[in-house]
C-alpha cells in the first residue's frame, strides 16, 4: 500500500497542450519514484486513446455519425480503453458479447435460413437486445433485413456499395441502424461519413493510439 495523494489539475475528457499540468502526486519521495513508470503509463495510454478518438469524432461530427469501438482491447484492459474512447468523444459498441447478439461471417456460414433462426433468436435473447448482422455486399443487407435485423454492418464495402445499402434501408427499413466497419483510418473516414450511415465503428481507436509526450517532473 502506497500512501500517496493525487490532485488532478484537469477533468477526464479536458483538451491540454505542452506546459499544463495534468496532476500533483504528494507523497515520499520513494514511493514516487518507484511508481513513476507505471503512473505515467495508465495516462499515457488512456491520453493516447482518448486524443486520437478525439481526431476522429472531429472527422464525423459535421455528418451527425456516431464514432464506434469495438472489442478488439488488451486483455483485463476492456473496460479501461473503452472509457478512454468516451473521454475522446467516441461511444462504445458492445462491451461483451452479451450485450448484443452479432452474427458475423463465421456465424452466417452455420445458418442455413437465416429467417427462422433470427424467429428462434428472438425467443431466447431478451426482449430489449439487439440483433447485428454483418454484410458484406447488397444482397446480404436485404436478406439481413428482411430477417428482421436491428442493426446490419457494412463490413468493408466501399462507399459506392455502402450508399446502395443506404438508399435501400431508406426506403425499405427505416428504422434499422447502419454501421459501417472495415479499415477505418482519419484519411478514410470522413468518406465514409459522407455516405448516410448511422455510425462507423473502429477498432484503431484503440490499437493504433501512438502515445503522446507526457513526463513527470519532482518538486521540492
Amino acid at each position: 500500500m502506497y500512501n500517496l495523494e493525487l490532485l488532478w489539475q484537469i477533468e477526464d475528457g479536458a483538451s491540454f497542450v505542452i506546459g499544463d499540468k495534468l496532476f500533483y502526486i504528494f507523497g515520499d519521495s520513494k514511493a514516487i519514484l518507484s511508481l513513476e513508470r507505471s503512473i505515467l503509463d495508465m495516462v499515457l495510454h488512456a491520453s493516447s486513446i482518448a486524443t486520437l478518438t478525439a481526431k476522429f469524432v472531429e472527422k464525423v461530427k459535421p455528418y451527425g455519425v456516431k464514432l464506434l469501438d469495438t472489442r478488439k482491447t488488451r486483455p483485463l484492459l476492456r473496460e479501461f480503453e473503452k472509457y478512454a474512447v468516451r473521454c475522446g468523444g467516441g461511444i462504445n459498441h458492445r462491451m461483451g458479447l452479451d450485450d448484443c447478439l452479432m452474427l458475423k461471417d463465421t456465424h452466417l456460414k452455420t445458418i442455413d435460413n437465416l429467417s427462422e433462426f433470427m424467429q428462434e433468436v428472438r425467443q431466447k435473447i431478451p426482449f430489449t437486445s439487439k440483433v447485428e448482422i454483418e454484410c458484406e455486399n447488397l444482397e446480404m443487407v436485404q436478406e439481413a433485413m428482411e430477417a428482421g435485423a436491428d442493426i446490419v454492418m457494412c463490413d468493408n464495402m466501399t462507399n459506392d456499395a455502402i450508399r446502395e445499402v443506404v438508399m435501400f434501408r431508406n426506403q425499405n427499413y427505416p428504422h434499422i441502424l447502419l454501421e459501417a466497419s472495415g479499415n477505418v483510418s482519419l484519411e478514410t473516414i470522413e468518406a465514409i461519413a459522407q455516405t448516410g450511415v448511422d455510425a462507423i465503428s473502429s477498432g484503431s481507436l484503440i490499437h493504433q493510439a501512438n502515445w503522446i509526450d507526457l513526463s513527470m517532473k519532482l518538486e521540492a
